[in-house]
């Protein structure tokens, strides 16, 4: 007997799941976030898995509600065994939960039970971890709380991306859920409780989340460059503005927060809490994305990055209160640790409360 499928999927990261599902069994509708306006003319588009399953002749369903009764008919009527759920985009009412007769199986971008919600892969790399993963889960009305069915681990290296990372994890995943789907199908799979004493949770970004504070290490301010890549983009602020920071790199070395330190082909050195961060390649407003040293180059740019070296960071740093000027790299130093707030972090904390994906 082939399984029938429902798959409930929107971005991206849900394609190749899509297409594998398809290729091994038989995906009898699609479920997906209504299309948006988008660009300039602010057209309706569909959802990257819309248009997927439009190509594949599959039944799509675009409700702005799960609730619905049209929504709940039509679903039923598709008799599906199993639903998979890879980035649907809202929790699933407990009708939809208890209509399949092998459960609701989800894909997560992490190895639960650690960050549960909805940035899971910027969390990995804000939290420093060396290795994250992906899962498959059995759905149940928490937020990633439900018994784990598979794991498979993937390693996290410096250079990683929120971005890069996101596309590494797409094809393990869409493995994992065939082999899980496998595993139902023969009846040899046994859902493992999760510990719920272990788990951590992460909220959705924020554009608030991308400012860099230059009170941090180097390290962490990394972590922040290279998690708010490609959305909502690492930032500090120079003359009013906001500069965009898509590349960095720490180095060792010391100077005072937010002060420009040394300016070569490796980059633009500020000085952070502890070490330096190297600069790589940013965006400054209405331009292009270019190397922190082309940046420097111009005219207006290099005559404000060398008197920097004369003013310090705006803000409070050391418990002291430190010279403000419109031509410092200004970096706002926050109450308590970055993403930390109880309810709300992006990664680390073991907290109740999440949000929703």
């Amino acid at each position: 007997m082939n399984l029938r499928v429902v798959f409930m999927g929107s971005p991206e990261f849900a394609v190749p799941t899509l297409h594998a599902v398809h290729s091994h069994f038989q995906v009898v509708g699609v479920v997906t976030q209504p299309d948006k306006p988008k660009g300039r003319g602010q057209n309706p588009q569909p959802t990257p898995v819309k248009a997927v399953a439009l190509d594949l002749a599959i039944p799509v369903l675009e409700p702005a509600s799960l609730r619905d009764p049209e929504t709940l008919t039509r679903l039923k009527s598709w008799n599906p065994d199993v639903i998979v759920v890879v980035a649907y985009g809202k929790l699933l009412p407990a009708t939809v939960l208890a209509m399949p007769p092998m459960g609701c199986v989800n894909l997560h971008a992490s190895l639960l039970p650690h960050h549960r919600g909805a940035s899971p892969i910027p969390a990995a790399i804000l939290a420093g971890d060396s290795t994250t993963g992906v899962s498959t889960m059995l759905l149940d009305e928490g937020m990633d709380t439900g018994h784990v069915l598979l794991r498979q681990k993937v390693p996290i290296v410096a250079t990683d991306t929120a971005g890069s990372l996101h596309d590494k994890l797409m094809k393990p995943g869409a493995d994992l859920v065939v082999e899980t789907l496998r595993q139902l199908k023969a009846k040899t799979l046994e859902p493992v409780h999760q510990d719920h004493a272990r788990a951590t949770y992460t909220r959705p970004l924020t554009k608030g989340d991308a400012r860099l504070d230059w009170a941090g290490e180097a390290q962490h301010l990394d972590r922040i460059v290279r998690a708010m890549n490609p959305w909502p983009v690492a930032f500090f602020t120079m003359a009013g503005q906001h500069v965009k920071v898509w590349r960095a790199a720490p180095h060792e070395g010391a100077g005072e927060p937010g002060r420009v330190v040394q300016m070569g082909a490796d980059g633009i050195k500020v000085g952070n809490g502890k070490g330096l961060l190297a600069l790589l390649e940013v965006k400054a407003p209405g331009k292009k994305r270019v190397s922190a040293i082309d940046f420097a180059r111009t005219s207006s740019t290099s005559r404000r990055l060398a008197r920097l070296k004369s003013y310090r960071v705006a803000g409070s740093h050391g418990g002291r209160h430190c010279e403000t000027s419109s031509q410092v790299l200004d970096g706002t130093k926050r109450d308590g640790a970055r993403f930390m707030s109880s309810g709300k972090n992006i990664a680390g904390d073991r907290v109740a409360g999440p949000v929703g994906k």
